[in-house]
């Protein structure tokens, strides 16, 4: 018997938020300056289904409808277009991970260091919001299971990696979070890059932070976080 619940109908009100969701953050990946181009893909699990960006289509003409819905085996069961080519990637993220949502990106800074390193070292204490210091995903074809194999072993314990001479992965439990994560990972791979040039021309070495302190940064971070309080009502103060 199964007891998993039912799929939601392509017309589901959830559905319906959630490529509204897709579209509002697919359309920020340009001017934020996370992709080029018609480049990276986000998605966000609904139940048994996944609502991602489609393959190829300029991020400015996506509108709702033309997001497309798949099942957790990748067959596409509502829209007019073929989803992305990184398809496996993000059916790895939900089929071996609780994570909710997953935006891939080609970020500058974010992807000239995966070409220069192995893992990024906690070099400042936001490092804890990835679970430690961010791993690089070993280089394999875009769009194939072998990379998202290797996706999913860097991301073990974490909330993002790198993927070598490519670009980034960060998941979540909301697609507002990861995509935060994502400019968080930006962020910090442009200061890395910056104190690995000054510090070459100088001659200096770069100071890490060690382990004990980002397991102590982590600990403030799960308590970290407000919401503004609301009116009965739902009505913000």
């Amino acid at each position: 018997m199964n007891d998993r619940p039912a799929a939601p109908s392509p017309d589901s009100p959830a559905l319906a938020r959630a490529r509204e969701e897709i579209v509002r953050y697919a359309q920020r990946l340009i001017p934020d300056g996370l992709v080029v181009g018609t480049s990276g893909n986000i998605s966000v699990r609904v139940d048994d289904l996944v609502v991602v960006t489609p393959s190829g289509l300029d991020y400015a003409e996506l509108t709702p409808e033309l997001v497309s819905v798949c099942d957790l085996e990748g067959n596409v069961v509502d829209g007019p277009l073929e989803p992305t080519t990184e398809m496996p990637l993000h059916l790895a993220v939900y089929t071996t991970t609780a994570h909710r949502a997953v935006v891939h990106t080609h970020a500058t800074a974010a992807t000239a260091v995966s070409i220069l390193l192995d893992e990024l070292p906690a070099l400042h204490y936001l490092i804890g919001l990835f679970g430690g210091p961010v791993r690089v995903a070993q280089y394999a074809t875009y769009g194939t299971p072998e990379l998202a194999a290797s996706v999913i072993k860097a991301l073990e314990g974490r909330t993002g990696c790198l993927m070598a001479n490519h670009g980034t992965v960060t998941v979540g439990p909301s697609l507002q979070k990861a995509y935060v994560l994502n400019q968080y990972l930006e962020w910090l791979c442009e200061v890395w890059l910056r104190a690995a040039t000054a510090s070459g021309a100088r001659g200096l070495s770069m100071r890490e932070l060690p382990l004990d302190e980002i397991e102590r940064v982590m600990a403030k971070m799960a308590t970290y976080g407000q919401t503004p309080p609301t009116r009965s009502g739902g009505e913000h103060r």
